[in-house]
């Protein structure tokens, strides 16, 4: 029996401790359940401009003006968004869908928003 890779560190070195599996390269810990569904989250992160991890319902702030096409006013920094949805298969790079105050519904990207 072939044991996965550390998804830490990707060393090839992992050994069986009971019911979990051990990297000696980096001391990570993980059970066989989460190599099979670690990798599919591991490619869905979607993180703020910052580095956080961004959920589905979190709030984020703007960190930048956005020039909104049809609308005459931009969306100012500091502007808080509640109830975000993240888009993982979105082909652009608007990955967060929300409704922001007095401009509607829209999509955002990850980079110019961070966690509040």
């Amino acid at each position: 029996m072939s044991l996965p890779a550390c998804p830490a560190c990707a060393a090839t070195y992992t050994y069986e401790d009971g019911t979990l599996l051990v990297c000696p390269m980096c001391a990570h810990e993980w059970t066989a359940a989460d190599t099979d569904s670690g990798n599919d989250e591991t490619d869905a992160v979607i993180r703020d401009a910052v580095g956080n991890v961004l959920q589905d319902g979190d709030a984020v702030t703007v960190i930048k003006d956005l020039k909104v096409k049809g609308s005459s006013t931009p969306i100012k920094v500091g502007t808080k968004v509640k109830s975000i949805r993240l888009l993982h298969d979105a082909p652009d790079d608007h990955d967060i869908d929300c409704k922001v105050d007095g401009f509607g519904a829209m999509k955002l990207k990850s980079s110019v928003v961070k966690k509040a």
